[in-house]
C-alpha cells in the first residue's frame, strides 16, 4: 500500500473533498476524440478549447516533469428529489408566478471560488506529506487545460457516461471535479472496471440505457458521449454571448441558466446521497425568484442578488436574454408588460429576445411603438422573422 497516498487521501477528505483518487500521467488518454470534436467545430465559440488542446493532451506542457494527477470530487447533490423543469412547472398552482429552471450547480456560491480556496490548502497538505514545493504542482477546478473527466475515469472516480459526463457509482452525476498535477509519484487507484482496455471509454457501466440521449431537448448528442455544444442548452444560455438561434428557443423551455436534463434522467442517480457540502454555500433564494422579478432586474439588483455566484459570468444582459426566452415559453400573459418594457431596452440583444417572447405569448400587436422606434438590424430581423411566420 502507498502510505503517502493514503495519508494524503485522508487529509484531502478532511478538507471537504468527497472523493479523492490518484492516477499516473503515463500513458496519457487517447486524444483522437478531442481532436475530432474540435475539427468538427462542436466547441462552437469556445475557442479556448482549441488554443489549449495541446496542453490538454500532454500534461507535461502544463507542468514539466509531472508524474501523477490527483482527482478530487465535490458532491453537490442537495438531497431533494430530481425535478426537471417540466415536472416543476406541472406542480405549480395555476395562479403561481412562473418560475425559471436553473441548473443545480447554479444554486450555490460559485464553486470555482470555494473549491479553488480548498485546493490551495490541498497544495499545502501535498507539500507536508511529500515535501513538494510550490513549483511541483498545479491545481485547477474546471478552468485549466486538463482532461478532468478522462483522468477521473482513469483514477476510478467514476466512468464517462453516454451524456459525456463523469458518473460516480457513489454520487451519481452530481460532482464538481478538480485536479492537481504533481511531480510526486503515487501508486494509481484502479478504474471502475479494472480490466477495461480503455478506462475512459464512453458508457462502461451504461449498458443499453440511452435515457440521457433520448431526453435531450435539442438532441445535442451526435453519438454516445459526443456532444455538439452548439445545440446544447447549457452552451446557448451560458457560453453563447449573442442571440440564441430561433430554432432552439422553444426547446429551451424555462431553463434560464444551464440544463440538467441529461444528468437528471440517469439511473445511477438512485445511489446519490447528499454531500457534506463543506466546500459549498447554498443559495436557495435564487430558486425562489420568479420570471417577472428577473425581467424587471435592475443593474444594482443583479449585482446584489448574484454576487459570488456562477450566474454573474453571463452578466445582466445575458440573464435578461435568457429570461425573455423562458417568459416566451411560459404561456403566462402576465409577463407581457415587463417584456414590452424590455422591447424598448437600451440593449439590442435584450430587445430582440423580448420581441420574440411577446409574439410567443400572442400579443405581438402591442409592439407597434417599439417597432416604429427600432433601428438595430438584429432586432429588425426578429420582427421580419415574425412577419414571415405569421404572414404579417
Amino acid at each position: 500500500m502507498d502510505l503517502r497516498r493514503e495519508e494524503l487521501r485522508r487529509r484531502l477528505s478532511a478538507l471537504g473533498f468527497d472523493d479523492v483518487r490518484f492516477a499516473a500521467l503515463a500513458p496519457a488518454p487517447d486524444g483522437r476524440g478531442l481532436k475530432a470534436w474540435l475539427e468538427a467545430g462542436r466547441q462552437g465559440e469556445m475557442h479556448w478549447m482549441e488554443r489549449t488542446a495541446a496542453k490538454r493532451l500532454d500534461p507535461g506542457l502544463v507542468l514539466p516533469g509531472a508524474r501523477s494527477v490527483i482527482l478530487l470530487g465535490v458532491n453537490y447533490w442537495s438531497g431533494d428529489p430530481v425535478r426537471g423543469p417540466l415536472a416543476a412547472a406541472a406542480a405549480e398552482p395555476a395562479a403561481a408566478p412562473a418560475r425559471p429552471a436553473w441548473a443545480r450547480y447554479a444554486l450555490y456560491s460559485d464553486y470555482h471560488d470555494s473549491v479553488k480556496a480548498a485546493l490551495g490548502r490541498a497544495g499545502a497538505e501535498l507539500a507536508s506529506v511529500c515535501g513538494a514545493g510550490a513549483d511541483d504542482y498545479r491545481y485547477y477546478v474546471d478552468t485549466g487545460p486538463v482532461l478532468e473527466r478522462a483522468w477521473a475515469a482513469r483514477a476510478g472516480l467514476g466512468f464517462i457516461g453516454k451524456n459525456a459526463m463523469l458518473i460516480s457509482r457513489r454520487h451519481g452525476n452530481w460532482l464538481f471535479l478538480a485536479a492537481i498535477l504533481t511531480r510526486a509519484e503515487f501508486a494509481p487507484d484502479a478504474p471502475v472496471r479494472a480490466r477495461a482496455p480503455v478506462p475512459e471509454a464512453v458508457g462502461l457501466l451504461c449498458g443499453k440505457c440511452t435515457r440521457c440521449l433520448d431526453a435531450c431537448p435539442t438532441q445535442a448528442f451526435d453519438a454516445p458521449g459526443v456532444l455538439d455544444a452548439r445545440r446544447c442548452i447549457s452552451y446557448q444560455t451560458i457560453e453563447n454571448k449573442g442571440a440564441i438561434p430561433r430554432a432552439w428557443r422553444t426547446r429551451i423551455g424555462r431553463r434560464i441558466y444551464g440544463c440538467d436534463t441529461c444528468l437528471e434522467v440517469c439511473p445511477w442517480n438512485r445511489f446519490a446521497r447528499r454531500g457534506r457540502q463543506l466546500l459549498l454555500a447554498a443559495r436557495g433564494e435564487i430558486a425562489e425568484l420568479s420570471l417577472a422579478a428577473l425581467l424587471r432586474l435592475t443593474p444594482a439588483e443583479f449585482a446584489a442578488r448574484f454576487r459570488g455566484t456562477a450566474i454573474k459570468r453571463i452578466k445582466r444582459v445575458g440573464l435578461l436574454r435568457n429570461a425573455c426566452v423562458a417568459a416566451g415559453n411560459s404561456g403566462d400573459p402576465r409577463l407581457v408588460p415587463p417584456l414590452l418594457e424590455l422591447a424598448a431596452s437600451a440593449e439590442p440583444l435584450v430587445r430582440a429576445h423580448a420581441v420574440w417572447a411577446v409574439y410567443r405569448l400572442g400579443q405581438g400587436d402591442r409592439l407597434a411603438a417599439a417597432r416604429a422606434a427600432e433601428s438595430d438590424p438584429g432586432v429588425l430581423a426578429e420582427y421580419a422573422a415574425e412577419d414571415a411566420e405569421t404572414g404579417g
